[in-house]
């Protein structure tokens, strides 16, 4: 499918709506797959971080 100019290509013949919001969800879920792991990790560290110091200081 060939497109006559970028907005054409954006508009996706009238369907670009659906289709970027498809992509930009799809996106999200796979950046939220990524950071969640991430963040959890921080977290549990940090927690155990500070019982390891709780533990320490008795």
């Amino acid at each position: 499918m060939k497109f006559a100019s970028f907005a054409d290509f954006v508009a996706m013949g009238h369907h670009g709506l659906y289709v970027w919001t498809a992509y930009g969800i799809c996106l999200a879920v796979l950046a939220i797959n990524v950071a969640a792991p991430l963040l959890a990790r921080r977290r549990y560290l940090q927690e155990e971080a500070r019982r390891l110091r709780r533990e320490n200081n008795q």
